[in-house]
């Protein structure tokens, strides 16, 4: 059985488990749509403050919301992978000759294409609501989140096969996540904060990630803050994925 006939029998499994059972994707939509019609109205004013980013602010928001989804909507995939091993269906994989990679690349395309799915309604939402960008920035920025997801799913399933507890990951996630998003500029740009915090924003990756997207929105496909956004995301990816895929190799061994 070739790897990619693996990959694909474990992302359908995983597909029909959400077609089943959607409801945790309509809520992983429900607060960024939220933000965007709550919170983004305030910072309509926003946009005359001495340093806020060039752009309307629909350009400098809505980007933080897309990487808030990939961010909170892939790093917590974990939990259904613990539910999974104490019914004992990872049990039952290892003892097939199924790829361990294939088990976790399968699980990570299917939350891309939910992960993406989402991303395009809360574009579409923007939309509807008055924002204007340009349709190839939308199409990279949605690209970039994909990355990000399948970085953070990946980084989720390995934790949740080495903790294997909910009590262990829920507190170790919003460890990260929490402090990621604050320091990321997702809600408010980071040119407004002190320059101490920007700073340490600069140490953030998704903070790059952020700005990237920020700079398709206007247009500006080849700036300095678009190529690091999209070669950030590229390491990301690649680190996740490598991290999740020796921690299958070792737990279902």
């Amino acid at each position: 059985m070739s790897a990619l006939r693996e990959t694909r029998i474990v992302f359908n499994r995983a597909m029909r488990l959400s077609l089943r059972n959607p409801a945790w994707v309509i809520i992983g939509l429900t607060q960024p749509v939220l933000y965007l019609a709550l919170f983004g109205p305030l910072l309509r004013k926003m946009t005359q403050v001495p340093g806020f980013p060039p752009g309307t602010w629909w350009q400098v928001f809505v980007p933080g919301l897309l990487i808030q989804l990939g961010l909170f909507g892939a790093l917590f995939v974990g939990f259904g992978l613990i539910a999974e091993w104490r019914s004992g269906v990872i049990e039952q994989m290892r003892v097939t000759p199924a790829s361990r990679t294939a088990l976790l690349v399968g699980r990570v395309l299917r939350d891309v294409v939910v992960l993406v799915v989402q991303a395009a309604v809360l574009v579409l939402v923007a939309v509807i609501f008055g924002m204007r960008v340009p349709v190839g920035g939308v199409l990279l920025a949605f690209v970039l989140v994909a990355l990000l997801g399948a970085a953070c799913s990946s980084a989720s399933y390995a934790v949740a096969l080495i903790t294997k507890s909910e009590d262990a990951l829920a507190p170790l996630l919003n460890t990260i996540a929490v402090p990621v998003m604050l320091l990321s500029g997702i809600m408010l740009p980071m040119s407004l904060a002190p320059h101490w915090l920007r700073t340490v924003s600069e140490i953030n990756p998704f903070s790059h990630i952020v700005d990237g997207i920020r700079a398709l929105f206007r247009g500006h496909f080849s700036s300095a803050d678009s190529m690091w956004g999209i070669a950030v995301a590229a390491i990301i990816v690649l680190l996740g994925i490598t991290f999740g895929a020796r921690t299958f190799q070792r737990e279902s061994a």
